[in-house]
């Protein structure tokens, strides 16, 4: 008898062949690993990432964490862990193993390493190389992992200041702030076309106040005189412009000591 299979059948076959595949991969591996000695799974972790072999040095590693959690060389896999992680570009999986890191060894003489790489992962799931290229601009994407990254280095730098890693955390939260700074504006100038003036105003106060050296601090003074105009409050409006006229009297959105709004119906401004 011929026996006709559906495709949707055949999938759901192919998928569990799949599954049952993997999980007698897995169960072979961790038989093959089950006697082996603490020593060699480290040696054989190390000489696999070294080489380049992350998954190889992924599976020594955990198994020793796993097998040998109070090992002789169980904290140091749990570090070079986090690396090989962030090798094969796990980024979760790296912000994952340095956060526990941290939790379990707090006064670790290489902790600073563990927040670095933390936050060098978020930073990695940003997908910062791609803004390089100009490809894409971060600062109108969704910013969790950006945000993750600023905390994650300015934690690092509060913590441990003198750390070899502080120089270029601190770089990075130099970008990482304009990069901020500037999706602030992007919403800002959302509320200022919907014609809502208060929260225009509120954005650029919060880029003042959070981001106080970032570069969008004059478009953010700009932005809050244009909210101040739609509001009608133009005393506030002129306070506000008097400030940028002093700290970027060549901005663009300035024509001598006059503003020009662009998104609100309101007569030209001069301080």
């Amino acid at each position: 008898m011929r026996v006709i299979t559906s495709p949707t059948r055949l999938a759901s076959l192919l998928l569990t062949g799949v599954l049952l595949t993997g999980c007698a991969s897995t169960d072979s591996q961790e038989e093959e690993l089950s006697g082996v000695a603490e020593r060699q799974l480290y040696q054989e972790g190390r000489e696999a990432l070294e080489d380049g072999r992350h998954t190889t040095a992924i599976n020594r590693l955990e198994a020793i964490d796993t097998r040998f959690p109070f090992g002789e060389h169980a904290q140091q896999a749990q570090l070079e862990l986090i690396y090989a992680y962030y090798e094969s570009d796990d980024w979760e999986g790296a912000r994952a193993a340095a956060s526990r890191f941290i939790r379990l060894h707090p006064d670790h003489p290489q902790v600073d390493y563990a927040y670095y790489m933390r936050g060098l992962a978020a930073w990695q799931a940003g997908r910062f190389s791609l803004e390089r290229l100009r490809l894409i601009d971060i600062s109108k994407r969704d910013l969790g992992a950006t945000r993750d990254a600023y905390a994650d280095f300015r934690e690092l730098i509060q913590r441990y200041p003198n750390s070899q890693y502080a120089p270029d955390a601190r770089q990075r939260i130099i970008y990482l702030r304009n990069v901020l700074a500037r999706h602030e504006l992007h919403v800002a100038d959302f509320y200022l076309r919907k014609g809502a003036y208060l929260a225009a105003v509120e954005r650029g106060r919060w880029v003042i106040e959070h981001y106080p050296q970032s570069k969008a601090n004059h478009d953010a003074l700009a932005v809050m005189v244009e909210g101040y105009l739609g509001l009608e409050m133009r005393d506030r409006a002129r306070e506000t412009l008097q400030v940028l006229i002093d700290n970027a009297p060549n901005h663009e959105r300035l024509n001598g000591r006059t503003f020009r709004p662009q998104h609100v119906k309101a007569d030209a401004l001069s301080a």
